[in-house]
């Protein structure tokens, strides 16, 4: 389903913190291929809400792809200044409807670690002492993991660690020996890489 093997290390430094400029609203260097098999190269442009790839190609025309005409995505990220790999894989979307999404690849093994992100609008309260309590409001980006099995399935997680043991549950004894011996923190985007990739060495 997924070839390539992917560590993304300054993906995750850049998304702490609040940011004005997010990768989702401009556009990058890159390419996608069809689920027809053809390759369009040009600048790209996502959006993981609603499964879609703009790309100005070589004669300055914008095609708009949603996540059942591509198969993958490729591009260099001018906002995290990185290399990022997106798959459209099928997905239990409801109950009793599937269809192929947007993921992104975070790691690659046996057991791979995906992601999808959105961009969410935090409201903050803060004291000032002429005008009293008022709130501020922010955007973030936020990110929804996901574990993909060599079977095709594709299970969602919550984030909670008592969760992630079951999901992950060969020798669940070990990941808590190895989460707690190297202070990992599974709610931090590099930590869970570093259990994912011991997962798939034991």
């Amino acid at each position: 389903m997924i070839k390539y093997l992917t560590f993304i290390s300054l993906f995750f430094v850049s998304w702490t913190g609040y940011s004005q400029e997010f990768s989702s609203r401009v556009w990058h260097k890159g390419w996608l291929v069809t689920m027809d098999g053809d390759t369009v190269h040009g600048d790209l442009k996502y959006d993981m809400e609603v499964n879609t790839i703009q790309i100005l190609n070589e004669n300055q025309k914008i095609q708009a792809y949603n996540s059942k005409k591509v198969m993958y995505v490729e591009f260099f990220d001018s906002v995290l200044k990185n290399y990022r790999k997106f798959y459209s894989i099928p997905y239990n979307v409801s109950y009793d409807f599937r269809a192929p999404i947007l993921f992104e690849v975070l790691y690659e093994g046996p057991t791979t670690l995906l992601c999808r992100e959105k961009i969410v609008v935090e409201t903050d309260p803060y004291s000032q002492s002429y005008y009293g309590v008022s709130t501020v409001s922010r955007e973030r980006v936020s990110l929804t993991y996901y574990f993909a099995f060599k079977s095709g399935e594709i299970v969602m997680y919550s984030g909670k660690k008592g969760e992630l043991f079951t999901i992950l549950d060969q020798r669940p004894d070990q990941i808590k020996e190895y989460i707690k011996k190297n202070r990992l923190d599974p709610n931090e985007v590099r930590d869970l890489i570093r259990i994912v990739a011991f997962y798939n060495s034991i």
